[in-house]
């Protein structure tokens, strides 16, 4: 089968078969100009159908859009103004009841949703923020407090290291000066008695200030009413604005620019010893934890100071307790050298006494020529000296005596007699060795006398002139000096006496810090064994008993000059005459002296003999009574019997007693080393008529007889 299509013509074949062979053909064949005129009329009417359908459909639609469109133009218009403004209060107007109104309220409805969720959130955030600046508050809170804190921290581990109050108070200022900050800072002592503050430290960057207002270091401030009256009874007090107040001193800081005031107390055991103040220019700027700060470092400070107070008392407790141990270890040693001094004092006054009763002898009986009567009278002297040196041995430091005799003494007089005592060990002994030491004098004429014991300031001297010359041992100049201070007469509301001044001088050694300061002590000495450490030390006690002084001058390498300091009595002192009772000297009188020591006796012997007596001796206690018994027996009576003290197997107390059993009338002389002591202490032996100290004068044992035969006759 076939199909032939053409423009015009349609044509169509068909071909059969049986048994697969071809029986024939159908062929049809039509004509199509009919049909395509039929097509394109329909063509026509379904285009004019077309758009008519078209205009028609035009029409309606834009009658039906304005109803439809602006409901959701509106609606649209709606949701940009709320998302441009964020602005959920805004409603859609109601459309009606069809799907566009359904649609408006369900987008009204959307809207109430959204306000009520943007309220919430904006109270969440609201509160949220709220929380966040409260935490931002409370860590700058604790920021600050942690400062604060490490700022209390330092200023309480700096104070710690301090034991001054001083210096406690400055590094508490001005911490507080640089790292709080304050413009004003000043720690203030009360004083109870007077009810007032002493400025006792001001900030380095206060001082301009406190110059300004009178708050200067040592001013002072009186207590008023207001602030500083709350403050001393141990309240915290903070005023925000003293630019009003009417007490004085607020008023004196307001007068300096400051405007806003902190004073805390310093408070220790409830009691308030201070106050430190702080200020600042600008009013209402202390905080509060800033007062709490400047209060509890109030506290530390006190209790720092409080614990330096302590120390410093008991750091002066420790120094006393030191000073009083050393006065007993010094009182300790003198004791000790006072016993070694009553042991030897004996021996020494029975070595010494011949000498002196021989000197004084020669002295009253004998034609001397005027060197040897000089030479003789320099042996006295130090003979008194010795005497006087060994009777105060145990006295060191010692005020002076009540019944200590003060008479008027020539020091230009003494000091020459220094000069002539000394001679030996400052020319002779030296020239010995090969060594040269000068002696130079400068004696200020005209020198007024002053009030004392000649004895113990030759000596004092003398022990000088040893000390000069032993600190040249390679030789030098030795100087003695003396001259007057003049006393104010009106500059001073108690005028100034005058002074001599008595110095000793020498180009030696010298001496350091440390040996200036100790040379006083008994038994310091820096010449090894050669020294006892006495010298000096019986220097300073005869200036004390004489109410004097005494200055050291002395480097090392320089020499060294000791200056003696007495005052001048304020009515020129004079000699007076001996108010001596006058007595007759007996004659011919029987006498037995009795004593250990064999040149004692025959010195006595022979000086009684001078005078005419006849003395009969005898060598110890038993000896004695027996001669005294012996006496009795021959009817040859002694008219006075002299006796010593300490003596081997019978002592004197035992002979006084013998004798006055034997002879109650007869007066007995107690001649004895300790006799100034036994006088002084009120322990004169029994049956004693009289005491006379060793080494004896002719004088006093020739008013100690005549006195004895006077109570006899009488």
């Amino acid at each position: 089968m076939a199909i032939i299509l053409s423009r015009i013509i349609w044509s169509f074949f068909v071909l059969f078969f049986l048994n697969d062979k071809r029986i024939g053909t159908i062929y049809l064949q039509a004509g199509l100009e009919e049909m395509y005129d039929r097509l394109r009329l329909l063509i026509s009417i379904g285009v004019v159908v077309l758009i008519g359908s078209v205009l028609v459909a035009l029409v309606l639609s834009s009658r039906l859009q304005r109803p439809i469109s602006q409901p959701i133009l509106a609606l649209a218009k709606t949701a940009r103004g709320i998302a441009e403004n964020k602005d959920y209060a805004v409603r859609v107007p109601p459309q009606g009841s069809d799907e566009i109104g359904q649609l408006t309220d369900a987008f009204n409805q959307l809207l109430a949703s959204i306000e009520e969720r943007d309220k919430a959130l904006l109270t969440a955030n609201e509160s949220l923020r709220q929380e966040v600046v409260e935490r931002k508050s409370a860590e700058d809170r604790v920021q600050s407090q942690l400062a604060r804190l490490e700022l209390l921290h330092r200023i309480t581990r700096a104070i710690s290291e301090r034991q001054d109050l001083q210096s406690i108070f400055q590094v508490v200022i001005r911490t507080v000066e640089e790292d709080l900050p304050v413009d004003f800072s000043c720690i203030c002592l009360y004083e109870q008695g007077t009810k007032e503050l002493t400025v006792t430290g001001v900030g380095v960057r206060s001082e301009a200030l406190a110059m300004e207002v009178a708050m200067t270091k040592y001013a002072r401030v009186e207590i008023d009413q207001n602030g500083l009256a709350r403050c001393i009874s141990g309240q915290l007090v903070y005023e925000p604005d003293i630019s009003q107040s009417s007490f004085p001193f607020p008023q004196r800081l307001a007068r300096g620019g400051l405007c806003s005031l902190v004073a805390a107390p310093l408070l220790v055991e409830s009691k308030v010893f201070g106050v430190l103040v702080a200020g600042r220019r600008e009013a209402n700027s202390f905080s509060s934890g800033e007062c709490e700060f400047l209060r509890q470092l109030s506290e530390h400070v006190a209790l720092a100071a409080h614990q330096t107070q302590l120390y410093e008392a008991l750091q002066q407790a420790y120094d006393d307790l030191r000073q009083t141990q050393q006065a007993v270890m010094q009182q300790e040693r003198l004791r000790a050298l006072g016993q070694m001094a009553s042991g030897i004092a004996h021996d020494i006054n029975n070595a010494i006494s011949p000498v002196a009763l021989y000197t004084e002898s020669l002295l009253e009986n004998e034609p001397l020529s005027p060197r040897a009567r000089e030479y003789l009278e320099t042996i006295q002297h130090a003979i008194e000296d010795v005497a006087q040196t060994v009777s105060r041995m145990k006295e060191f430091y010692r005020q002076r005596e009540p019944q200590l005799v003060l008479v008027p003494v020539q020091m230009n007089r003494l000091m020459q007699q220094v000069i002539d005592l000394s001679r030996a060990r400052w020319s002779d002994m030296p020239q010995q060795r090969g060594v040269f030491v000068k002696m130079e004098t400068n004696l200020a004429p005209e020198l007024p006398a002053i009030l004392g014991v000649e004895s113990e300031i030759r000596e004092a001297l003398v022990n000088l002139v040893f000390n000069a010359v032993d600190a040249m041992p390679e030789g030098g100049t030795l100087t003695l000096r003396t001259k007057i201070s003049e006393g104010s007469q009106t500059t001073t509301p108690t005028p100034v006496p005058q002074r001599v001044l008595a110095e000793v001088s020498d180009t030696g050694m010298g001496m350091d810090e440390d040996t200036r300061r100790r040379c006083f002590e008994p038994f310091f000495t820096t010449k090894g064994e050669r020294g006892t450490g006495l010298g000096l030390a019986m220097v300073y006690g005869i200036v004390r008993r004489h109410n004097a002084d005494i200055e050291i001058d002395s480097a090392m390498g320089k020499g060294t000059t000791i200056r003696l300091i007495f005052p001048v009595p304020a009515t020129p002192a004079t000699e007076s005459p001996s108010t001596a009772a006058p007595f007759t000297i007996p004659s011919r009188l029987r006498l037995l002296v009795v004593d250990d020591d064999p040149l004692l006796i025959k010195s006595l012997r022979d000086t009684l003999e001078t005078d005419g007596h006849l003395v009969v001796t005898a060598n110890g206690g038993r000896e004695g009574i027996e001669a005294f018994r012996q006496a009795q027996e021959r009817h040859e009576p002694f008219a006075a019997v002299i006796t010593d003290l300490g003596m081997p197997y019978v002592n004197g107390r035992q002979v006084a007693a013998a004798i006055k059993s034997m002879s109650p009338t007869t007066p007995i002389i107690l001649l004895t080393g300790w006799g100034q002591r036994l006088v002084a202490e009120g322990d004169i032996p029994p049956h004693m008529d009289r005491v006379l100290n060793k080494p004896p004068k002719l004088r006093e044992l020739r008013e100690a007889l005549a006195q004895c035969l006077l109570s006899v006759k009488s």
